[in-house]
């Protein structure tokens, strides 16, 4: 499996595998895609064998990207990475794709010098239990929560992202 940046022909595989988990993440057309896809720090899909299995988007502050939980994170952080969504296809769910791409993101967020990675959960209808979890594993913390379109509450999410250096990993 390799990560690479999303391309033009990864389109359809994306917009799929948005659709399939779109209760959970907000709709997205080809033209939506395109517009939020310029705006990104990283769009990036996980690829094997030929097929794109789960694709990424994250947005650096500072950009005009119209998502209300980014604005939300705008207004409290200076410097920030936004996980807007990771989405793995349902038949590669379980594999580490979702952690692979959170290397991915930390590693970046390192070498930008990043220390905030921000993301939301929905926690209202629907609550997300098992992405709770992983993003409790994956050291991410609650700071705050909101109301989206008066029907979802989300839970805000923050992981500060520590030197290179200094990881148990690298000593």
């Amino acid at each position: 499996m390799i990560i690479r940046n999303a391309e033009l022909r990864d389109y359809p595989a994306i917009l799929r595998m948005n659709e399939a988990d779109v209760e959970l993440l907000s709709p997205m057309d080809e033209e939506k895609l395109r517009r939020a896809s310029e705006l990104t720090e990283l769009f990036q899909v996980i690829e094997k064998d030929g097929k794109v299995c789960a694709f990424q988007m994250i947005y650096r502050e500072g950009t005009d990207y119209w998502s209300d939980n980014y604005k939300w994170f705008s207004e409290r952080y200076d410097k920030f990475l936004y996980v807007d969504r990771i989405v793995v296809h349902k038949d590669y769910r379980g594999y580490g794709l979702a952690r692979m791409f959170y290397e991915e993101v930390f590693r970046h967020a390192k070498a930008e010098g990043v220390s905030l990675v921000t993301t939301e959960i929905d926690i209202e209808p629907v609550y997300n239990a098992p992405s709770m979890a992983f993003h409790a594993k994956m050291g991410f913390s609650q700071v705050g929560t909101k109301l989206f379109n008066d029907k979802v509450t989300v839970s805000l999410q923050v992981k500060e992202v520590t030197d290179l250096r200094k990881s148990p990993r690298n000593a």
